[in-house]
Order: C-alpha cells, then sequence, then structure tokens
C-alpha cells in the first residue's frame, strides 16, 4: 500500500511537471511573440521619426521660400553682395554640388575683355541647355510605351533630372514644364488608356522621387562626396565636366549611368524639387480620382437596374417553371454582366499600361465599396425591393461579381469582395427560410453581424415574401429592436440607416513608394526620338570640334602643346579653340566611357 501511494505521489508529481514545463513552454512562446512585436513597434516607431524628421524639413523648406516670396518676407531674400556661385544647370564652376568662389582659370595672360570673351560660349551654352529641355519635353509629349514593363517617360525624366542635377538648384523651369506637359496630356478626362499611362509613369516617377530627395537639413544618408583638390588646368575642367551635365546634351541616356533605386544617392532637394514632388502628387491623386469616377459613371445607371428585378423576369421566378425559369435568369443577370464587362476592361487597360497592381487595387475596392452604397441604400428606401424573390435576383449579381474578383486575382482586387458586406448580409436576410423562428442574436451576431439595428429594423418590417408568402421576423424581435433603437436615439449613438460613399485618396506616397517594385532605370532604353537627337553627339570626338585628342592629352599633362589665353584654347597651329566645345565633347566621351 505504502509502494502504490508513492508510486501515485511520484505520478502526481510527474504529471504536474509535465503540466508546468508545457506552460512554460507557452509562457516562452508568448514571450517570444511578445518580444517580436516590440522589435517591429520599434522599428516602425523608427521609421516613423524618419519620415516625420523628412516632412518637417521638406515643410521647412516650402515655408521659408513662401516667405521669402510673400510681400512681408521681401527684406528676408536680400542676399549679401559678396559673389558666390550656386551650382545649377546654367553655370559651370561648382564641383559636386559645393557653394564656391568662381575660380579662375586663366593661366597667362590676362585681358580687361574677358567677360566679353566669355558672353558668346555662356549663351551658348545656355541655348543646348535650352535644346536639351525642348527635346525632352517633345519627348515626353509622345506616347514612349514601356520597356520590360516599366514605364520609358518616368526614367528618362529621372534620368535627365538626376544627371542634370535639376533638384539641387534654386531656380529652373523644367519642372514646371514637365508639370505643364502632363496636364496637357490629361485634360481629355474621358481617355483611360492616357489616364492609365500617366498613372503609371506618374506614380513611378514619385516613386524613385521618394527614394531620392530629402530635404536640406534632413539626415544624410549618403557618405560625403569626395572633393578634389587638384589645381592642375585637368582638376579644374574634371570640376567643369561634373559642374554642368546638361551641357552634355542627352547622350548619357544611352549608357548606363545609373544603375539600380538602391544605388542611387540622397540628394538634397531645393524648393523648387519639392514643390514639384507635391504637385506630381497632386496629380497622381487626381488621375487616380478620375480613372474612379469614370468607373462609377459607367456603371451608375445599371446599378439602378441591378437592385429590382424586372417585373416579366420576376414573374417566371416566382412561377417557377424550369424552361420560363432559366429565360427569366439569363435575362436578370445580363445587367450584372454588363457591370462585370466594364470592370474587365477597366482592369485590361489598368494592365496594359502597368499601372501598379496596388492603385488598381485601390480603385477597384472603392469601386466596390461605391456597388455596395448604392445598392444598399436602395435597398432600405424601396419597399419593393425587399422580397424575396428580389434576395434572390440581387443573390445571383453578386454571384457574378465574385465570379469577376476571382478571375481578376487578388493581386490586383485584393479584398474588394469584402466592401459588399452591407448589401450581402441584408441579401443574405432576405432569401433566409423560417424568419419567426430567428432570435434577435442570431440575426444580430450570425446572420447580419455588420447591419446596425435600424437598419435591421427596415429592413425586417419592409420584407414581404412574393413567392412563398412567408412571414417576417416575429414580433417579439420586432419589440426588441425598438427597445434598443430608443436606447440608441438616447445616446450618441447616430440614428441614420443610410451608407456614405467615401471619395478621399485611400493611399499616400509612402504606401506607393513601399507597395512597388525597385525599377532598375539603367535597362531602360531611350526612345528614338532622342537615340537620333544624341547619336551624331554621342560619337562625336574632340577632333570634330577642332580639339585634338593629342592636344587634349597635352594639357593635361601639362606639356606646352597648348595654351590658354583669355580661357580660349589655341592648339599648334595658333587656331583658337572654344574651351567650353572641348568641355562639352570631353563630357560626352566621359559619359560614353561610362
Amino acid at each position: 500500500a505504502l509502494l502504490l501511494s508513492e508510486k501515485q505521489v511520484t505520478e502526481e508529481a510527474r504529471k504536474a511537471f509535465t503540466d508546468a514545463e508545457s506552460k512554460n513552454a507557452v509562457l516562452v512562446t508568448k514571450l517570444e511573440d511578445t518580444e517580436r512585436k516590440v522589435d517591429q513597434l520599434q522599428d516602425s516607431v523608427q521609421r516613423l521619426e524618419e519620415k516625420l524628421s523628412n516632412s518637417e524639413s521638406e515643410n521647412q523648406v516650402l515655408r521659408q521660400q513662401a516667405l521669402t516670396i510673400s510681400p512681408t518676407g521681401k527684406a528676408l531674400s536680400a542676399r549679401p553682395k559678396t559673389t558666390i556661385i550656386h551650382r545649377t544647370p546654367e553655370n559651370g564652376n561648382v564641383l559636386n554640388g559645393e557653394t564656391k568662389f568662381a575660380p579662375d582659370m586663366t593661366l597667362a595672360v590676362s585681358n580687361p575683355r574677358e567677360p566679353e570673351s566669355e558672353e558668346k560660349p555662356q549663351k551658348s551654352l545656355n541655348e543646348k541647355q535650352q535644346e536639351n529641355q525642348d527635346l525632352l519635353i517633345k519627348c515626353i509629349s509622345q506616347d514612349l510605351g514601356f520597356s520590360g514593363g516599366k514605364p520609358v517617360a518616368a526614367c528618362v525624366i529621372y534620368k535627365c533630372l538626376l544627371h542634370w542635377r535639376s533638384f539641387e538648384v534654386e531656380r529652373t523651369s523644367v519642372f514646371d514644364r514637365i508639370i505643364q506637359t502632363i496636364a496637357s496630356a490629361i485634360e481629355v478626362q474621358d481617355n483611360n488608356d492616357m489616364l492609365a499611362y500617366w498613372l503609371c509613369n506618374t506614380s513611378t516617377l514619385l516613386m524613385l522621387l521618394q527614394h531620392t530627395l530629402k530635404a536640406s537639413g534632413a539626415a544624410s544618408l549618403t557618405p560625403q562626396r569626395r572633393r578634389s583638390s587638384s589645381a592642375s588646368l585637368f582638376g579644374r575642367m574634371s570640376q567643369g565636366l561634373r559642374a554642368s551635365p546638361q551641357s552634355a546634351g542627352l547622350s548619357f541616356l544611352n549608357g548606363r549611368v545609373l544603375g539600380r533605386l538602391d544605388d542611387l544617392r540622397q540628394v538634397e532637394a531645393k524648393y523648387p524639387a519639392l514643390l514639384f514632388k507635391q504637385q506630381l502628387t497632386a496629380f497622381l491623386e487626381k488621375i487616380y480620382g478620375m480613372i474612379r469616377d469614370n468607373l462609377k459613371k459607367e456603371i451608375s445607371p445599371l446599378l439602378g437596374l441591378c437592385i429590382q428585378a424586372p417585373r416579366t423576369s420576376r414573374a417566371g421566378l416566382i412561377k417557377g417553371r424550369s424552361q420560363a425559369n432559366a429565360v427569366a435568369q439569363q435575362t436578370l443577370i445580363a445587367h450584372w454582366q454588363s457591370i462585370v464587362k466594364s470592370l474587365n476592361n477597366y482592369l485590361k487597360t489598368m494592365k496594359a499600361n502597368y499601372a501598379p497592381p496596388f492603385l488598381v487595387h485601390k480603385v477597384f475596392t472603392q469601386i466596390f465599396s461605391f456597388v455596395n452604397v448604392q445598392l444598399f441604400n436602395s435597398l432600405l428606401l424601396r419597399r419593393e425591393c425587399c422580397s424575396f424573390s428580389n434576395g434572390e435576383y440581387v443573390k445571383a449579381g453578386l454571384g457574378e461579381l465574385e465570379q469577376w474578383c476571382c478571375y481578376a486575382t487578388e493581386e490586383y482586387v485584393g479584398s474588394a469582395w469584402d466592401e459588399l458586406k452591407h448589401i450581402r448580409q441584408a441579401v443574405g436576410f432576405l432569401v433566409i427560410h423560417q424568419k419567426p423562428k430567428k432570435t434577435l442574436n442570431e440575426i444580430t451576431n450570425e446572420l447580419c453581424p455588420v447591419l446596425s439595428i435600424q437598419q435591421l429594423y427596415r429592413i425586417s418590417t419592409m420584407y414581404w415574401d412574393d413567392k412563398y408568402g412567408t412571414h417576417s421576423v416575429s414580433s417579439d424581435v420586432i419589440s426588441s429592436m425598438r427597445v434598443l433603437m430608443t436606447e440608441d436615439s438616447n445616446s450618441a449613438v447616430s440614428s441614420s440607416f443610410l451608407l456614405d460613399d467615401d471619395s478621399s485618396i485611400p493611399f499616400s506616397v509612402d504606401d506607393i513608394s513601399k507597395s512597388m517594385q525597385q525599377v532598375d532605370i539603367a535597362d531602360i532604353e531611350p526612345p528614338p526620338l532622342i537615340r537620333e537627337n544624341s547619336g551624331t553627339s554621342h560619337s562625336m570626338r574632340l577632333r570634330d570640334i577642332s580639339c585634338s585628342g593629342l592636344l587634349m592629352q597635352k594639357i593635361i599633362d601639362g606639356n606646352e602643346g597648348g595654351f590658354i589665353f583669355n580661357r580660349v584654347l589655341v592648339n599648334r597651329n595658333q587656331r583658337p579653340i572654344d574651351a567650353n566645345g572641348c568641355r562639352l565633347a570631353a563630357n560626352r566621351m566621359f559619359l560614353h566611357k561610362i
């Protein structure tokens, strides 16, 4: 007996130990999950802090600029008279974004007429820059299509702006010209193909800007650029080459100057670039809204026909004859199939223009929400729609939408089907049998958990069975609903039973940046217009502009083969060579090699 008692005690202890181990394992798992969630929250907080910091920096730059251009801020815009040259596409004297005094390139002979000697080359350079911008605008005004599923126009715009360092200048007109081009392209609001084309381009360009631009004063994510300390002629010429990228034309688009998105450096954006980003965001939202509203307009007339079955077809359904029922069913479903056809056409258009699936998903989610609001509100406002046979009609039509969602795949429609939950549950109530046996708890928790008491009360009191002659819910359930409605009316709960359509923009720039795949802009082939205009300059050698490679090499090596007189190169035959022209040619060759 003692041994048996000890065995029993041991068994109980072992069982208790096993239970304790199981509980400990559960606690350890919960602790690990908690730690993981804490880490995720910390990461989220850190990302939010970075976004907030960058947003504050952008807002500060925009506020300062607004203050500068305002009448009361004119005094703040006064500048010292010390000559300081900022790097812009219009000058070639600043290295890698630095602000510095203009270097004097004169080596031997000075001339009081030196400014006049430079006036023409500078004018020529400005004209070349204007030509480059004109070519870019002319290029993106056309439908450039796509390369490997990536929009060519967005990538070309981004390459040019980044190479010209337009993001880092205080004043430029190129941003306004790009925005005007986009505005002109979307003037025809019902051209869904053009809208989808620019939806893809603006979202891609905005994603690239989001990864590249940072406001002045934001924490730098890139190492300091290497500064050249070369005092030689080659060092100073290299400064000119790097400082005036616009002078190279568009030949850089033919090479792999820019790589993957991960390889791109962040740049400190000035006011024009930040304003351009805001304008681009506004245009993206406008284009998105135009596409969504066009689809709403197209299906709105059909929704009025989808909420109530035609009388003749409904009569065929009530009679229950198989042949008549099939014909009636086909007639009933025709309006729903028209809606499906419209949805499918829009999906094809968006796919053909490589619109980001994230934005396509948002469009269809809001469209299904619109369908839900229109059908549900019509059901609650029209007693003739709250019949058993009409419930069957709407249920069959919703089945068509469900099939289309499966066809369109979750990538493009996401959770759009869930947006129809109000009308789905209301229809489920209309077609359910034995309503008098249903309790209020079953109705509110199992059958129609999304619907409010006001909505349930209205459907219950308006319901009529035109097919089997059955009754609605019991009088006890109706009484309980009235009591709950009275309690709700005494509280702050709204008594409205209708739904509101949400036409807001359901995404942010950060959402787009996160959802879109990285773009390898180096793989984008330049469009024919740019290839034709940059082909000659791309292959141009220094001797083509009377500046031989031998002379350039001797200048670089510091030999006596060439001299600088008033910033004009002279070769061995005493033939003057425009130094700016040499710089243009050298830049082209430099970019070609890259």
